[in-house]
């Protein structure tokens, strides 16, 4: 399979996920949200032909089940920053064969199938997809080869990040597809404006 899929993820364990949400709503309430996010993220991905790969930010229990049974898990490396383990996965799949790699988390409730399959169809013709969020990130990154300059410099988690992504790429003279704009859910307010916009 040349296209390959990286979803970064958490196992759901009580207290050790969405802390942010849980600073607002508590630990119970913030696993219980994030098990939905898992849910539908899970629903996104599922239907997509490409070979799919469960990064993992920390072992999950002993005796834990497969997050989701049928799809490799691997552990995100030991490293400094989130970037530096998007690289380290991005290189993986790139050592495998892929060629056309995406990345997503599990914090994006509007995340779509066909979305992640325009991201795929846009690496048949740009270097980089990006999708980005409203709050200066991105929930979805897809690249053609491996591209370890975008992931220098960066200050996660802050309102420059797709911002100055775009710059990395411009000065790399790359050609970056955008999909549509989505918002992640971080935090307590995040999750009610997501409730109030789902239809009953």
């Amino acid at each position: 399979m040349t296209e390959h899929l990286l979803i970064f993820a958490r196992y759901p364990e009580l207290g050790k996920v969405k802390t942010r949400l849980a600073a607002g709503l508590g630990d119970e309430p913030a696993l219980d949200i994030y098990r939905q996010l898992l849910d539908l993220t899970h629903a996104a991905v599922a239907p997509l032909p490409a070979t799919r790969t469960l990064w993992l930010a920390a072992a999950p229990p002993p005796e834990a089940a497969p997050l989701w049974p049928g799809t490799r898990q691997q552990l995100q490396p030991a490293a400094a920053d989130l970037g530096q383990r998007m690289a380290h996965a991005f290189a993986a799949a790139f050592a495998e064969g892929a060629r056309r790699t995406v990345v997503i988390g599990t914090d994006c409730p509007g995340l779509r199938t066909d979305l992640l399959a325009t991201a795929f169809r846009h690496l048949h013709s740009h270097d980089v997809v990006l999708g980005p969020a409203d709050d200066g990130g991105y929930y979805l990154l897809g690249l053609c080869q491996p591209q370890p300059a975008l992931f220098e410099g960066i200050h996660w988690s802050t309102g420059s990040v797709l911002r100055d992504t775009l710059a990395l790429a411009a000065r790399a003279g790359l050609t970056v597809a955008l999909l549509p704009t989505l918002h992640d859910v971080d935090t307590a307010e995040d999750w009610r404006r997501w409730q109030a916009a789902v239809p009953e």
